[in-house]
């Protein structure tokens, strides 16, 4: 009797031990994404050092809308055709990476 008592909380020990699972991770990412604050300005109120990089740097395109943030720098919606870009100036004209 003692053997089967023995054997039966072995097989169930075995059995406990087999039904737990690992717990899973789940990993979250967070992306921040800091923008500068643009406000929409007239075509009129970009300087023309802008303007006359736009012009050299992307020939045959008609600037659609134009945006200012404090730091005086200038966010451009372009177009040339149906393709439609948008470039990144300072006060100067020279064109900024972001």
């Amino acid at each position: 009797m003692k053997k089967l008592i023995l054997s039966a909380a072995i097989i169930l020990g075995g059995l406990s031990v087999q039904a737990a699972t690992p717990p899973e991770t789940i990993s979250t990412a967070k992306f921040i994404t800091i923008q500068d604050e643009y406000t929409e300005v007239a075509a009129d109120a970009v300087p023309d050092a802008v303007k006359s990089t736009i012009e050299k740097s992307f020939p045959n395109t008609k600037l659609e809308k134009a945006y200012k943030n404090e730091k005086n720098e200038y966010k451009l919606e372009i177009s040339s055709g149906d393709k439609k870009y948008t470039v990144f100036t300072d006060a100067s004209g020279n064109i900024i990476k972001k």
